[in-house]
């Protein structure tokens, strides 16, 4: 039992930070696609992916000719002290719609 418990404990906390894992990497890629979508139509795409964005994220819109590409990267909340850091990142594409204003990163 005395053995068990330490590796159970391990166990847990590589669990929940899975799981934390997971979640925030669904939520950097929404908060990719509504940024893609939304430069694509002419508006800032930064403020955006900001806006949908896990805490702590890095939202980067690059314009190349008729495409935006969006990346957000979050940091990934680890339960346990001698648990590694984790980032994970989300990236949508989408195509410049026509008749709309200049994409803005």
């Amino acid at each position: 039992m005395a053995a068990g418990l330490p590796a159970l404990m391990l166990l847990l906390f590589a669990g929940l930070t899975a799981v934390d894992a997971v979640t925030t990497k669904a939520g950097c890629v929404d908060a990719a696609r509504e940024a893609a979508l939304a430069a694509a139509r002419g508006e800032p795409g930064s403020t955006a992916g900001s806006r949908y964005a896990p805490a702590g994220a890095d939202v980067s819109v690059t314009v190349a000719g008729d495409r935006v590409t969006v990346t957000v990267r979050a940091p990934v909340r680890s339960f346990g002290a001698r648990l590694p850091r984790l980032s994970v990142s989300g990236t949508a594409v989408a195509a410049v719609e026509p008749g709309a204003p200049g994409p803005h990163p």
